[in-house]
């Protein structure tokens, strides 16, 4: 079973040999994000243990920086459970849009061609539902999922656990991949989890676009 085990005020340790792999963000003509590609696997083990702190020289790997730094790497336990009331629901005429904010790592893959929340509206038109589905399979944080209207039940490709990590970004986590907190829960699943590496966001274990000020 792939799992990551979140070590308190330390480093993610992913287990059930997990890709990690360095991607970089395809960006269109206008400079928006476009989507991701792998660019090389850095590593498949067993068991790999990632920099959470943001302060290893071995990134993304732990060096035990975070022993020597002072890392607070306390959770926001918020995340534990979820609140229907952090949701809203855009309905459009052939595809609905299931937004969390709170979720957001500020990747930017929602703004082409308009927005994803003004494509879904505009999805009766079957490019404007195309390009909203991709931008929702974009979303590196899980903050937005396509809904079908019909089934209500997202719109999702099967895809084999793995971790993408971003040059200046968070860890990309996508598939059936468990993360456990330092305290033994486990979060609720998504089929995409943006995970803080530059230590600063205060949304842990995740992303919440600190490293956009930090530069990690």
């Amino acid at each position: 079973m792939a799992k990551i085990k979140i070590c308190k005020n330390g480093p993610y340790i992913l287990s059930g040999s997990i890709p990690v792999n360095q991607q970089k963000t395809i960006l269109d003509l206008e400079g928006i994000p476009l989507k991701t590609e792998v660019t090389k696997n850095l590593c498949c083990d067993e068991e790999i243990t990632l920099c959470r702190c943001g302060g290893s020289e071995n990134k993304p790997f732990c060096d035990g920086s975070h022993r020597k730094n002072g890392f607070d790497g306390t959770e926001n336990t918020k995340n534990l459970t979820e609140d229907p009331s952090d949701t809203e629901v855009f309905t459009g005429p052939s595809l609905n849009l299931q937004d969390t904010p709170r979720l957001c790592s500020g990747a930017g893959f929602c703004h082409r061609a308009g927005g994803v929340w003004d494509l879904t509206k505009d999805s009766d038109n079957p490019k404007s539902k195309k390009i909203a589905i991709e931008e929702c399979h974009c979303c590196p944080s899980g903050r937005l999922i396509a809904i079908d209207p019909k089934t209500n039940k997202p719109i999702e490709d099967q895809v084999d656990p793995s971790v993408g990590v971003d040059l200046f970004g968070p860890l990309n986590v996508s598939g059936e991949v468990k993360i456990e907190s330092a305290d033994g829960k486990i979060y609720p699943h998504r089929p995409r989890r943006a995970l803080c590496r530059c230590g600063k966001s205060r949304n842990k274990p995740f992303c919440d676009g600190s490293h956009f000020d930090n530069e990690k």
